[in-house]
């Protein structure tokens, strides 16, 4: 039911000072973001960007080859194509829909008015825009881990943006994101469920023990983590833009 829905779902937006928050939510519409829908194709300047709420967006680019990486996700804690506000006139990568879920759009040129008005939205974006760079070079460093830490890696980051431990997605969907061969997946996916740390079963993943998969992972997890923390509180913006 849309009335369980609100705009401040989304960290950005709860975090605003009442009087911004309000002048903002007039041009805010709730918007339903099924699995897989692609929000933004390469090459394109979106005409509208979205808060989501209780959905997660990926940042995808394919190779020539024809394999796809994610080089991003982005859940309540942001906004997609913030690099537009940031003077870019296009998005270079492709952008699904990694988790269902419900978000919030809005028209690309009123975020941008609003942003360059400077204030609290103007300085929560860029904070949230150097937790998405930091998130970007974790992705780069992770090229040299096994598909085991990566899967758990994903999956962790699915459970700091997601109110459910369980998921709808399958090891095709994982290997896409992953760019990493199916198999592959599979193979570490049991690995995974025979410690307890996941379930699997008919295209649905249950994260049943966060300890088990955060040993598996190197520590620019938690440092990511721990800049996520620090960067998107929960609070209006105040001071500078800071690590």
């Amino acid at each position: 039911m849309r009335l369980l829905h609100s705009p401040t779902q989304n960290k950005i937006l709860g975090a605003l000072p009442d009087e911004e928050y309000r002048r903002l939510l007039p041009f805010l519409e709730l918007v339903d973001m099924p699995l897989g829908q692609v929000i933004h194709e390469p090459g394109t300047r979106p005409s509208q960007l979205y808060f989501p709420a209780t959905c997660i967006v990926a940042r995808i680019y394919e190779l020539r080859s024809g394999i796809t990486r994610r080089v991003s996700m982005t859940g309540n804690e942001g906004v997609t194509d913030i690099f537009l506000l940031l003077g870019c006139d296009s998005t270079a990568a492709t952008v699904i829909v990694q988790n269902p879920g419900y978000g919030y759009r809005i028209k690309a040129k009123i975020l941008k008015q609003e942003f360059e008005a400077g204030g609290p939205l103007q300085q929560l974006l860029l904070r949230f825009s150097q937790a998405l760079l930091c998130q970007t070079e974790q992705t780069a460093v992770e090229a040299c881990q096994s598909v085991e830490q990566k899967l758990c890696r994903f999956f962790l980051m699915i459970l700091d943006r997601l109110a459910t431990d369980s998921i709808a997605m399958t090891h095709e969907f994982v290997s896409n994101m992953l760019g990493v061969r199916r198999e592959s997946v599979s193979v570490a996916a049991h690995v995974l469920q025979l410690e307890g740390a996941i379930q699997y079963r008919r295209g649905h993943i249950t994260l049943l023990n966060r300890k088990v998969m955060e040993d598996r992972v190197s520590e620019g997890y938690v440092a990511l983590k721990k800049e996520y923390d620090l960067l998107l509180l929960n609070r209006p913006c105040l001071g500078p833009v800071s690590c």
